[in-house]
C-alpha cells in the first residue's frame, strides 16, 4: 500500500504538530516555506525552501506530494491556484479568499446570516466620524483589510483624534472599521469537515486574551448549554456554506445579553485548541489531516477537562517547571531565538473527568 504524501505550506508551529499527527496516521508531510529552520521542518520528512511565488519550486513539491494544506492564512492566493491545478487543495482556496479579507469576510458572515459586530469600509476620515456617528459611538477600532493577527494592523480611533494620521500608520488604501463591543466574553468554535460532509467540533473554548495574544483557553467555557448549541451551530453552518473540507475557527464576541457575533475566520487549526491535543483522543490537527486525507473524521469527546496557557517570549523558560508538574503537558516549538510576542510554546494542565459525566 502506497504511503500517502501531505504537503503543508506553511513551517510554524501549526505545520509542525499538524505533521506529528499525520506521522500517527502512516502519512508522510512535506512542507513548502520560505524559512530555513521553521518548526516543521524538524519533523518533517522533507522540507522545501523558496518562495511562494517560486513556480519551478511549487511545481516540483506539488509532484513529490498527494494532496495540499495550508498552516496559515497569509499564503497568497495566486500559489494556491496554481498549485490546484495540479493536486487537491484543502480547504479550498475560496476559504482563503474570504478569510484573508476582512470586508469578504464580514460580507460572507452577514449574507449567510451570522451576525457580526457592526462595520464600515473606509476611505477617508469623513467615513470613520460618520460610522461614529451613525453608530452613536465615542471610537471604534480601524483596522487593515489584509494581513492583520495579535493586535497587528489596528488602532482604536476617537472622533477627535487625528485621523488621518492614524490611517496613514496603517498599510492600505481602503481600511475598515469596526464597532467596539461590550463583551462578556471571547470564545472561538472549531469545526472539522470531511468530504462525505462529516463534522465534528470542538468547543466552545474560552479565550483570554493579553496584549492582544491568545493567553488563556479553558474548555468547557462554563456558559449556558443553550449558548453552547448556538455557538455549535453557527460554525456548522459557516462550514456548510463554505463546503469545508478540512478544519476551520470562527472566533466570536459573547455579549452581556447573551448575543453570539462573529468576530474574525481562521481558515485552519488554533491556537484556542492545542489542548486537544491531549484532552481527546483525536486532535484538531489529526481530524484536518484525516479530512484533508479523505479518512474517516475522529471523535472529539474530551477525556478531560483542560486549561491551555501560551508561552509567549520569556515564558518558555519555564519548561523545566512545566515538565515536573502533574497534569501538565508541555510542547515546545523547536524555535530557538526568543522574542518579545513570540509564540514559543504552550503548556496544557488536565483535569480528568469521572466516568459519569458527559
Amino acid at each position: 500500500m502506497k504511503q500517502t504524501i501531505l504537503g503543508i505550506l506553511g513551517g510554524g508551529q501549526l505545520g509542525r504538530m499538524s505533521a506529528l499527527a499525520a506521522a500517527r496516521l502512516g502519512i508522510a508531510v512535506h512542507i513548502f516555506t520560505p524559512e530555513e529552520d521553521s518548526p516543521a521542518s524538524f519533523v518533517a520528512a522533507k522540507t522545501v525552501v523558496a518562495d511562494y511565488k517560486d513556480e519551478n519550486a511549487l511545481k516540483d513539491f506539488a509532484a513529490g506530494v498527494d494532496i495540499i494544506t495550508y498552516e496559515f492564512e497569509n499564503i497568497p492566493l495566486e500559489t494556491l491556484t496554481f498549485l490546484k491545478r495540479l493536486r487537491p487543495v484543502f480547504p479550498d482556496v475560496s476559504l482563503l479568499e474570504v478569510s484573508q479579507n476582512r470586508i469578504d469576510e464580514k460580507t460572507f458572515l452577514n449574507k449567510i446570516g451570522i451576525s457580526t459586530t457592526r462595520w464600515s469600509v473606509i476611505q477617508s476620515s469623513t467615513d470613520v466620524k460618520a460610522a461614529l456617528v451613525n453608530w452613536n459611538a465615542d471610537a471604534c477600532i480601524l483596522k487593515t483589510v489584509r494581513f492583520g493577527y495579535d493586535g497587528k494592523g489596528q488602532s482604536k480611533v476617537r472622533m477627535n483624534d487625528d485621523i488621518d494620521s492614524i490611517r496613514n500608520g496603517l498599510s492600505g488604501e481602503i481600511l475598515i472599521a469596526e464597532e467596539i463591543v461590550d463583551f462578556d466574553c471571547e470564545i472561538s468554535m472549531i469545526i472539522a469537515r470531511n468530504s462525505q460532509s462529516k463534522t465534528e467540533t470542538y468547543g466552545p473554548m474560552l479565550n483570554e486574551h493579553r496584549n492582544h495574544i491568545l493567553h488563556k483557553t479553558t474548555v468547557p467555557s462554563g456558559l449556558p448549554a443553550d449558548l453552547c448549541q448556538r455557538a455549535v451551530d453557527i460554525v456548522t453552518k459557516l462550514a456548510e456554506n463554505i463546503d469545508l473540507i478540512g478544519v476551520l475557527t470562527l472566533e466570536m464576541f459573547v455579549t452581556k445579553n447573551g448575543l453570539l457575533l462573529a468576530n474574525e475566520i481562521a481558515p485552519r487549526t488554533h491556537n484556542s485548541g492545542h489542548w486537544s491535543i491531549d484532552a481527546c483522543a483525536c486532535s484538531q490537527f489529526e481530524n484536518h489531516v484525516r479530512a484533508v486525507c479523505n479518512l474517516p473524521l475522529g471523535s472529539t469527546e474530551r477525556h478531560s477537562d483542560a486549561e491551555m496557557l501560551n508561552l509567549i517570549g520569556d515564558d518558555i523558560l519555564k519548561m523545566p517547571e512545566y515538565m515536573a508538574q502533574a497534569n501538565a503537558c508541555p510542547h515546545h516549538y523547536g524555535k530557538d531565538d526568543i522574542r518579545e510576542g513570540r509564540k514559543m510554546g504552550h503548556v496544557t494542565f488536565l483535569k480528568p473527568r469521572k466516568a459519569q459525566q458527559n
